[in-house]
C-alpha cells in the first residue's frame, strides 16, 4: 500500500506554530509589524551573541547568511501558499527542485506537530 503524500500547505503558518509554542503573542507581532526584516535580523543577532558575551568567533555569519535567508524564505513561502506546487511556482522553483530544497532545509520537520 501506498503511503498518502500530503502535498497541502494551507495549514502551515509560523505565527500559528509560534503562538502555539507561546514564544509569540498579538502585542509582540504588532512590535514586530513596526520593524524592518534588517531590523529584526540585526535584532535576532545581538540577542543571540550576548547570550555567549559577544563571541561570534568561529560561527561565519557572512557564508552561513544565505542558508539562514533562503530556510526563512523557504518557511514564508510555505506559509503564503496553499500547495507545495503554489510555494514552488513562488519561489521560482520546479516542483522537484522544491522537494530536494525541502529535504535539504529539513522544513517538513519544522512545520510537524510532533515538533
Amino acid at each position: 500500500m501506498k503511503a498518502k503524500r500530503n502535498i497541502t500547505t494551507d495549514s502551515k503558518s509560523i505565527i500559528v506554530k509560534l503562538k502555539d509554542q507561546n514564544k509569540i503573542n498579538d502585542s509582540i507581532l504588532t512590535y514586530i509589524g513596526n520593524l524592518s526584516i534588517e531590523d529584526l535580523i540585526a535584532i535576532k543577532f545581538e540577542l543571540s551573541a550576548a547570550n555567549i558575551n559577544h563571541r561570534l568567533y568561529g560561527f561565519d555569519i557572512w557564508k552561513r547568511s544565505d542558508y539562514i535567508i533562503k530556510e526563512a524564505i523557504l518557511k514564508f513561502a510555505i506559509s503564503a501558499t496553499k500547495s507545495k506546487k503554489d510555494a514552488a511556482r513562488f519561489l521560482g522553483l520546479t516542483y522537484r527542485e522544491f522537494g530536494r530544497i525541502s529535504k535539504k532545509y529539513k522544513v517538513e520537520k519544522y512545520f510537524s506537530d510532533d515538533i
